[in-house]
């Protein structure tokens, strides 16, 4: 039993590392190119490339709101619950600033931390200054909502569509934002794909 077990993972592994090896030459071979590469979907199942497909362009919109500005971004921070979670949203090429929640604080000073650091509009494309971003479980629901309401009162505006996005796609793969780091050879050449169109290096 063991043996089977142990020949499945060196079978994904090695489906994980073959992907990889197909997406850097589409990388290499369109570098100098206008157009696109093609998206590599043969590691995701034919019934989830439409909700994988919505996803990453959401995901791809959070990763150019997030860069800094002087990659073009907004330097639009995101928030989640914890290290393991900003350490998933880097393996998907957010290269900003990333605030965690759990770093001691009560969440009366989060919330002022951001408020003063962040005020109530991001500065640079005038759209909300936090992408509020917990897990989609129940206990994530509630503590966005939670979060959501105490910034609002404060005129914060939230940047939820990565968030909402999730809830509606990703249930059937995970309800936590480290539980995506699995997704993120699947889905990054997706999310790449989308980033292209709005101006901003690829580099994940």
């Amino acid at each position: 039993m063991w043996a089977d077990v142990s020949k499945i993972g060196l079978q994904f592994d090695s489906e994980k590392l073959i992907f990889r090896i197909q997406r850097r030459e589409l990388r290499m071979n369109y570098k100098n190119s206008d157009e696109p590469p093609p998206v590599l979907t043969t590691s995701i199942r034919a019934d989830n490339v439409d909700r994988f497909s919505r996803v990453s362009k959401d995901f791809a919109e959070a990763i150019a709101r997030n860069r800094p500005v002087e990659l073009r971004g907004s330097g639009c921070p995101v928030l989640v619950e914890g290290k393991r979670d900003a350490s998933a949203l880097r393996e998907f090429g957010f290269s900003g600033e990333i605030e965690i929640l759990n770093r001691g604080w009560d969440q009366s000073r989060i919330i002022a931390y951001l408020y003063e650091n962040y005020g109530t509009r991001n500065t640079v494309d005038q759209g909300p200054s936090v992408i509020l971003l917990m897990d989609w479980d129940r206990t994530g629901g509630r503590l966005q909502s939670r979060l959501r309401k105490r910034l609002n009162a404060l005129d914060m505006k939230v940047d939820e569509c990565l968030w909402n996005s999730l809830v509606k796609n990703m249930k059937p793969e995970g309800r936590t934002v480290e539980s995506l780091h699995s997704h993120a050879y699947a889905l990054s050449p997706m999310i790449r794909e989308h980033l292209v169109p709005l101006g901003h290096p690829t580099d994940i």
